[in-house]
């Protein structure tokens, strides 16, 4: 808005609205003395009444100009009020900040902890996501109607050149998700998605300890895991046990834009026996290096449980396999959690995940790690759950880290890395 009509709109509407209230008196008390007037008085004193009317008149006049003006001037409003856009009341903002303090007792020379999400400065206050997200209302299963929405997030700080694959392509840096989702009056509906879609893959989500039972991420997130990729997604629950996606997307690791002209497919079958189990069966393969028969495939199990109305658990399985001249190679992940809700603001969660890489195709010169051919990774994870309020999380943290190759925590084995992140929600 313009800032000095809008002050030039405000020093008119005090004298007019005063000029409208002192009329709408002088009416009043006009009309209420004519009233008054006894019929034995309004023949010696009719000149009077009738000056008095013509006044009354006159006073009538004077308040309809003034409310035109207020009218014109928008004091007052004008005609029928206008319709609100709908569309307006169909977006929804959200969104969240976390940030943390970690200190990693390998001390590393460089400054950077190797192989650790997700503060990769070691002794660092740091601003790790703002996440924005706008998207419309829910998308409406249904088989007798069509139905659309949107959703679009992006992520800034420290974590952001991680979790967005975005990379240094312009435009693409801080993008996170950006989907157009239709409902195909086929069947129950067929839920379909095109854009920057989030990966199947995993049981974290990569926006970390907002949502996650800690505030690290683990080793399988990043070392059996994909960033979000451009692609198309159909969607279709068989029953309420059973539902099923399929995918086409640029690859498992090319973000946005295809790298080699090929594509990756990947599928997922959704299973619920009961309103305590979810069970997730995922494949994948695609072609990835420049050779034809160069490809990169395997498959996941993902399965979470409430064991009681405190207690929940979750497990992740997963195998890769990537095509070399020449053979093959293969790299697999298990890793578990167990977290406890004490009370709604007090919980604890403890995780813990293994790597098996035996020729360095998922670790090797990843995350901070030299060149090596190969190595076994570990981690145990203890985070305190704290929420204060419903917006607001903090976790105070503690976890150990083991490797088999010789010196790769910057000359350590073992590490052990403390601290806390805060999150807050909107």
């Amino acid at each position: 808005m313009n800032h000095k009509h809008h002050k030039t709109k405000q020093s008119l509407s005090d004298p007019l609205r005063s000029a409208l209230s002192l009329s709408a008196c002088l009416g009043a008390a006009v009309l209420a003395g004519t009233s008054i007037v006894p019929a034995s008085a309004q023949s010696p004193d009719g000149a009077r009444v009738e000056r008095l009317e013509k006044e009354n008149q006159d006073l009538k006049k004077r308040l309809d100009a003034l409310e035109a003006t207020a009218k014109k001037e928008g004091i007052l409003p004008s005609g029928a009020a206008g319709p609100t856009v709908k569309a307006l009341g169909d977006i929804t903002l959200n969104g969240f900040v976390s940030t943390s303090y970690f200190y990693d007792t390998s001390n590393p020379a460089d400054n950077s902890p190797n192989a650790y999400l997700w503060n990769r400065t070691h002794n660092s206050f740091t601003v790790n996501k703002v996440k924005l997200t706008l998207a419309s209302k829910p998308v409406e299963a249904s088989g007798d109607k069509w139905d659309a929405g949107y959703r679009a997030s992006l992520i800034f700080g420290s974590d952001a050149p991680i979790v967005n694959t975005g990379g240094e392509l312009q435009g693409w840096e801080d993008l996170r998700e950006a989907v157009v989702e239709l409902n195909a009056p086929i069947g129950t509906g067929l839920n379909i998605k095109a854009g920057q879609l989030i990966s199947l893959l995993n049981f974290e989500s990569g926006d970390g300890g907002v949502v996650n039972p800690n505030f690290s991420q683990g080793n399988q997130w990043f070392y059996t895991g994909n960033g979000p990729s451009a692609g198309v997604q159909l969607g279709y629950a068989v029953s309420e046990m059973v539902d099923v996606k399929v995918r086409v997307q640029n690859g498992m690791f090319t973000g946005p834009v295809d790298g080699n002209g090929f594509k990756t497919f990947m599928g997922s079958i959704g299973i619920k026996p009961d309103d305590k189990t979810g069970i997730s069966l995922i494949g994948f393969g695609g072609r990835e290096g420049a050779a034809s028969d160069q490809w990169l495939k395997g498959g996941s199990l993902i399965a979470t449980r409430k064991l009681t109305d405190m207690l929940n658990f979750a497990t992740e399985l997963d195998y890769f396999n990537a095509d070399t001249p020449g053979g093959t190679s293969d790299w697999w992940s298990a890793g578990g959690w167990l977290w406890m809700d004490f009370t709604e603001k007090v919980g604890l969660a403890l995780r813990g995940d293994y790597i098996a890489d035996s020729d360095g195709a998922g670790t090797s010169g990843l995350l901070g790690l030299a060149p090596n051919t190969g190595q076994d990774l570990m981690s145990l994870t203890l985070t305190l759950n704290w929420k204060p309020i419903a917006s607001l999380k903090i976790q105070p943290e503690i976890r150990y880290d083991h490797t088999t190759l010789a010196g790769a925590f910057d000359g350590d084995d073992d590490r052990v890395t403390v601290g806390a992140g805060v999150s807050y929600s909107f």
